[in-house]
C-alpha cells in the first residue's frame, strides 16, 4: 500500500502531522465496509521508533547510515497491504527519489506531505523544546540552522515529490481525505500503479541460464586473448568462428578492456532476454559494435 512521505524543517511539526494521518486513516479503515480496506494495516516510521539520535546529523557518515537504516525499514514495510507513513527531516531530494522508486518497484503509490511550518516558526518551537525537560524533542541550536540551511524543499513539478500536499501551520488537520484518494482510492475504484519497465525483472525459465552466459562468454574473451598472443604486433584482424566474425580494433585489446564488456553485457543480458542458443551470435555483435 501507499508509502506516504512526511518533510519539513526541523522541529515542524511532522511527527505530529504523522500521528494525526495514522489516527484518520485507522478510522477509515475501522469504519469502511470494504473488505478489502478491511485488510489494511498502518505503520509510523521514524527516527524515535528507529533508535537514531538527533545528534546524528551532524556528521556526514553517521547521517548517511542513519538514512541507510531509514531506508531499509521503509522497504522492509512496503506492500500491498501496508501503509507506510514515513516521518522524519526527508531533507534531500535524492532520498525521497530513492523512496519513490521502491514504492513504485513494488507497484504502490506514493506522495510528499510538506509540513509547511516557516522558519521562525520552528526556531520558535525548538526552543521551546529544548527548554523542557520532559519533552523528547529538540535539535541544539547550531545544528537546526545547519539542518535549516540543507533542506531541499519538496516540488510538486517533480514526479517522484507528486502528488504533494503542503499542510500550514495554522491548519488544525491535515487533509486526510485527500491523501487516502490519492493513495488507497474509493470503493468504487482502486488506485492501480504500473511500475517502469526498468523495475521489472523479467523471469529467468531456465536454470543453467547464467551459467551458460558466464561460460560463453568467457570462452570468446579467450579466444581474442589466444590470437593476440599469436599474432603479436598485428592491429586490428577478423577472428572467424561459427558464428560470425569478430572484427578486432586497430590497437590491441587488454584483459581488463574485454573483462569490462564483458561484465557489461552479462548485466545487460542476466535476466534471460537473450535465447540460449543466439549468446554467442549476440555477444560477438555486441563486441564488434563496442569496437567501432
Amino acid at each position: 500500500m501507499p508509502l506516504i512521505l512526511l518533510s519539513g524543517y526541523p522541529s515542524s511539526g511532522k511527527t505530529y502531522r504523522a500521528q494525526q494521518l495514522l489516527s484518520d486513516f485507522i478510522a477509515r479503515i475501522t469504519s469502511s465496509s470494504n473488505p478489502r480496506h478491511k485488510r489494511f494495516t498502518v505503520i509510523q516510521i521514524n527516527d524515535q521508533s528507529l533508535g537514531l539520535a538527533r545528534d546524528l546529523y551532524r556528521d556526514a557518515r553517521t547521517e548517511k547510515d542513519a538514512r541507510a537504516t531509514a531506508y531499509s525499514a521503509v522497504k522492509r514495510a512496503l506492500g500491498k497491504e501496508c501503509i507506510v507513513l514515513c516521518d522524519g527531516l526527508n531533507y534531500i531530494k535524492g532520498f525521497r527519489y530513492q523512496l519513490y522508486c521502491e514504492a513504485k518497484a513494488v507497484g504502490t503509490a506514493s506522495c510528499v506531505v510538506h509540513v509547511g511550518t516557516s522558519i521562525p516558526q520552528c526556531r520558535e518551537i525548538n526552543a521551546r523544546l529544548l527548554a523542557d525537560s520532559a519533552a523528547a524533542g529538540g535539535y541544539a541550536e547550531d545544528l537546526f540552522e545547519d539542518l535549516v540551511l540543507r533542506y531541499e524543499e519538496p516540488n510538486g513539478m517533480a514526479r517522484w515529490d507528486s502528488p504533494l500536499f503542503t499542510v500550514p501551520y495554522g491548519d488544525t488537520i491535515p487533509p486526510g481525505e485527500a491523501i487516502w484518494e490519492a493513495m488507497v482510492g474509493s470503493d468504487s475504484k482502486v488506485k492501480v500503479v504500473k511500475p517502469n519497465l526498468a523495475t521489472i525483472l523479467a523471469p529467468a525459465t531456465e536454470s543453467d541460464y547464467l551459467y551458460e552466459l558466464d561460460k560463453t562468454t568467457q570462452e570468446i574473451l579467450q579466444t581474442v586473448l589466444a590470437w593476440q598472443i599469436d599474432h603479436p604486433g598485428h592491429g586490428g584482424g577478423d577472428i572467424n568462428l561459427h558464428e560470425g566474425t569478430l572484427e578486432l580494433p586497430a590497437r590491441p585489446l587488454s584483459f581488463p578492456q574485454l573483462q569490462r564488456l564483458r561484465r557489461q553485457y552479462i548485466g545487460l543480458n542476466r535476466q534471460l532476454t537473450v535465447p540460449k542458443p543466439r549468446i554467442r551470435e549476440n555477444f560477438l555483435a555486441y563486441l564488434n559494435n563496442s569496437f567501432q
